[in-house]
């Protein structure tokens, strides 16, 4: 069975860079191929983006009128980008979004939404800071940690303590500072939270250029990044064997999701 994993910020950042680029200043042809849509996407036609901007998982359009379109892909939604004059749907496509030389198209959301500009106020204020966002504060991200008994394998996937990580970035960042994801927040030091704040600001931000994530040390590489596999850019993440030290990767659950971790490289606190 394939494998689902909800996209992190670094690809909702990515997609509201290259939306913006696309679509934002022109009037667009809005549909709903699929029909889930159609009333909203009547509303929109014709009508001009303003501005496309992430927070954490979450993807905001606003529109010239004031409305705004709330797009979660959740675990199995995409956006597919396609030359303009579109070509016909392939599949069942909730969102067209058709600007003058690129057209999107949204398939299997978690929330595909038409909702006033209250609704970014309201999401944004139940997140924690955004590691991708200008200007982001990590007090409360530090605060939040420092005072928990949670594990911080579970702490990094809460999107009230930090927005936009998942799986994948949880599971090397941890790695990479050689903490053990069933530490308890509070056990971390000051310095090691931050440490893991930076870190995740520089992974987060090498994904949006990249489009990918590899968190690869550049003396680990070994050979350009073009030739890396997905599973050949990580250093635990579902893998059998740690590709720093060779030996083999403990799978655990945390926060009811696997998370790999090294025992070698991550010891448990005593």
């Amino acid at each position: 069975a394939q494998k689902l994993t909800m996209p992190e910020g670094h690809t909702i950042h990515r997609l509201a860079r290259d939306q913006r680029r696309d679509l934002a200043g022109h009037p667009l042809a809005v549909s709903s191929p699929q029909g889930r849509f159609a009333e909203s996407a009547a509303l929109l036609d014709g009508r001009t983006v303003r501005s496309v901007e992430a927070f954490g998982k979450h993807l905001f359009h606003r529109w010239e009128d004031g409305q705004v379109l709330h797009v979660h892909l959740g675990l199995i939604g995409k956006f597919f980008r396609r030359p303009s004059p579109a070509p016909p749907p392939v599949g069942a496509v909730r969102l067209r979004m058709e600007g003058p030389e690129a057209t999107w198209d949204l398939s299997g959301p978690a929330i595909c939404a038409l909702v006033g500009p209250e609704e970014i106020e309201r999401v944004a204020a139940g997140l924690g800071p955004d590691p991708l966002r200008r200007g982001a504060d990590p007090a409360a991200f530090v605060a939040k940690i420092s005072k928990s008994a949670k594990p911080i394998g579970a702490l990094l996937l809460d999107q009230s303590v930090v927005a936009g990580i998942g799986n994948v970035f949880r599971a090397e960042v941890l790695f990479l500072h050689g903490i053990h994801p069933e530490t308890p927040g509070r056990d971390l030091t000051e310095q090691q939270v931050i440490a893991l704040w930076d870190e995740l600001v520089a992974q987060l931000r090498a994904g949006v250029r990249r489009n990918r994530i590899v968190t690869l040390r550049p003396e680990d590489l070994g050979r350009s990044l073009g030739r890396l596999s997905k599973a050949d850019a990580l250093y635990v993440y579902h893998h059998e064997a740690c590709r720093r030290c060779g030996g083999p990767i403990e799978a655990l659950s945390v926060a009811n999701r696997r998370i790999d971790a090294c025992p070698s490289c991550q010891p448990r606190l005593a």
